[in-house]
């Protein structure tokens, strides 16, 4: 089977998971900064926080916003779960912003209608998260324009575009969040990474992860509790707002320093099958089109393609049916959010013809580093059956 996506687990991934399991910190230990660093060296951030999710990195940037009720976000629809399910952790408010039938980004166009329809229901929004679909960014730079103009700040939904360094460098956003789930650029099992400039939300970003904890004697509230004789206790700690624990083990950590020093390689080698995929499946137009990468760098997380299901006189469900059949996984990304039952019986029904469209045509086909060019020649081979009957 050729799945969609998966892992690359070499031999000196094990080794440094097996030393780190050898070593006296599980964790909360020395990896953790150590993969923070190099995190943020690679992706250009000024501080990088570690956690235990991509779901963490989000509500974790949310909370560094200090999101709360009151608040909205806008967040695109065609995105998975996490994106909106993080403003709504924080109590704050989600309103779905339309995206390009195409790409399935969010542009500056759909960020100002959603803008404008979001003052009628007398919103007031704090807060906008781009998302980097398929590993494509976003212009960034026109949406912080208009984020700018109207007093938004902007997390970046990054978690599919580990490597590319426009993501990673928060020019255009205060936060940008990073997924490392084995599916992703690099895999450290579970985890995820917040980047961004301010020093002050890093730092409170890390007592967050951590249930909320602070330890250092000058940060201390609580004089009599915390000292004897003008000496902190030194079992001592305060918890003076709530946190979570989203702490990333430095098991984790290891594996995602190993994993670092063979980005550049899984990007290049990822680059190069969606490459020979570009070139098979030029002649399946337009039945069957690649989701345009654009110019700028990419992530290549997902290859996605678009296909005209009604005219090829099937659906998609007997599509990756009889993909599957011949031992090929696909996957959709992803149903837009603003149809799931949980946020229809809060918001009620909406009609986002961008999104509805993109998401009627987009199938992901299998692409990540071990994949051959034999494997790529087959999966488009076999998609030429299918569509050309």
């Amino acid at each position: 089977m050729l799945p969609y996506g998966r892992q690359t687990i070499e031999d000196d991934d094990i080794d440094a998971v097996a030393a780190a399991l050898r070593s006296d910190f599980l964790t909360t230990g020395p990896l953790v900064e150590k993969f923070e660093k190099q995190f943020a060296a690679a992706s250009g951030a000024s501080h990088a926080v570690a956690c235990n999710s991509g779901t963490a990195a989000l509500h974790l940037a949310a909370m560094g916003l200090r999101l709360g009720p009151g608040d909205t976000a806008i967040v695109p629809t065609l995105t998975f779960l996490s994106s909106a399910n993080a403003i709504r952790m924080t109590g704050a408010e989600v309103f779905f912003a339309d995206v390009d039938p195409d790409s399935g980004l969010m542009t500056e166009a759909g960020f100002e209608e959603a803008i404008s329809l979001a003052g009628k229901y007398r919103r007031e929004i704090k807060a906008a998260m781009p998302v980097h679909l398929n590993g494509r960014i976003c212009d960034m730079r026109s949406l912080s324009n208009t984020a700018k103009k109207n007093n938004i700040a902007l997390i970046e939904d990054a978690c599919h575009a580990v490597g590319v360094p426009s993501a990673g460098a928060n020019e255009y956003s205060d936060f940008a969040c990073f997924s490392t789930h084995p599916v992703k650029t690099i895999a450290t099992g579970e985890g995820g990474v917040v980047t961004t400039k301010d020093s002050a939300a890093a730092e409170r970003m890390r007592k967050l992860r951590s249930h909320g904890m602070v330890h250092a004697a000058e940060e201390l509230q609580q004089r009599d509790e915390g000292f004897d004789n003008g000496a902190k206790n030194p079992w001592y700690y305060e918890m003076q707002e709530i946190g979570w624990n989203y702490r990333m083990p430095d098991i984790l950590c290891a594996l995602g320093i190993s994993q670092l020093k063979k980005l550049e390689r899984f990007i290049r080698r990822r680059e190069e099958i969606a490459r020979l995929y570009d070139r098979l499946l030029a002649q399946l137009a337009p039945a069957l089109k690649p989701v345009p990468r654009g110019n700028d760098p990419h992530g290549l997380h997902l290859y996605a393609v678009l296909i005209d299901f009604a005219k090829l006189g099937t659906t998609r469900a007997k599509f990756m049916n009889a993909l599957r059949a011949e031992n090929i996984g696909t996957q959709v990304h992803y149903l837009p959010v603003h149809r799931q039952p949980y946020y229809r019986n809060r918001y009620g029904d909406r009609t986002l013809p961008g999104a509805d469209a993109y998401y009627s045509r987009c199938l992901s086909i299998p692409l990540y580093p071990s994949m051959t060019d034999e494997d790529a020649e087959y999966v488009a081979k076999t998609l030429g059956k299918l569509v050309k009957g």
